[in-house]
């Protein structure tokens, strides 16, 4: 079993930055793949951005694309989240999730993730 565990979220101003950590615990040597999902009130949980652990596939919202970078520190078990040039309809539940099964291209659905952390709270201002 994978345990998640993110940080790093807060309340930033619109054009401000946040960097979100995710780091894993456990059979870590199980998960392939990562993700960070954001759900906002009354909204479907979405992918933001995702990648296998072989940094081989990325893969990233339109909304997000050029703004934010997905990576990873192998050696620390932990992917990070890197948000710059934040809008205010960036706010919501930023969620890391693991998938366990061998993907050649970063799944980008929530459905194909066995584990998720708790989430972090991301609040942009205008």
């Amino acid at each position: 079993q994978v345990q998640l565990v993110e940080s790093g979220g807060g309340l930033v101003q619109a054009g401000g930055s946040l960097r979100l950590s995710c780091v894993a615990s456990g059979r870590t040597f199980s998960s392939n793949a990562m993700g960070w999902f954001r759900q906002a009130p009354g909204k479907d949980r979405e992918v933001v951005a995702s990648l296998t652990w072989s940094g081989v596939s990325t893969n990233y919202a339109s909304s997000v694309k050029g703004r934010f970078t997905i990576s990873t520190d192998n050696a620390k078990n932990t992917v990070y989240l890197q948000m710059n040039v934040l809008k205010p309809e960036d706010t919501a539940i930023y969620y890391c999730a693991a998938a366990s099964t061998l993907f050649a291209i970063a799944p980008i659905t929530r459905y194909e993730y066995e584990t998720w952390g708790q989430g972090t709270q991301v609040t942009v201002s205008s």
